[in-house]
């Protein structure tokens, strides 16, 4: 059961870095330039979502007898 709290905090941080990078694409300037912005956007979505599937499997591969 633990291992899946740590996919989920995972796929938590991971939803929150696509969302942050999400903003600053659409404010206009990055703080950290667009390129490094958009890299962290197309890595932490796809990472962000399997590793949600990833908690979800685990937590219920733990609830069967």
């Amino acid at each position: 059961m633990a291992k899946s709290y740590l996919y989920l905090l995972g796929a938590c941080v991971a939803a929150i870095a696509t969302v942050g990078s999400l903003f600053e694409l659409s404010s206009g300037e990055a703080q950290l330039g667009t390129v490094p912005t958009t890299v962290i956007l197309l890595l932490s979505a796809p990472l962000g979502l399997a590793a949600f599937i990833t908690a979800v499997r685990l937590a219920r591969a733990s609830d069967r007898p």
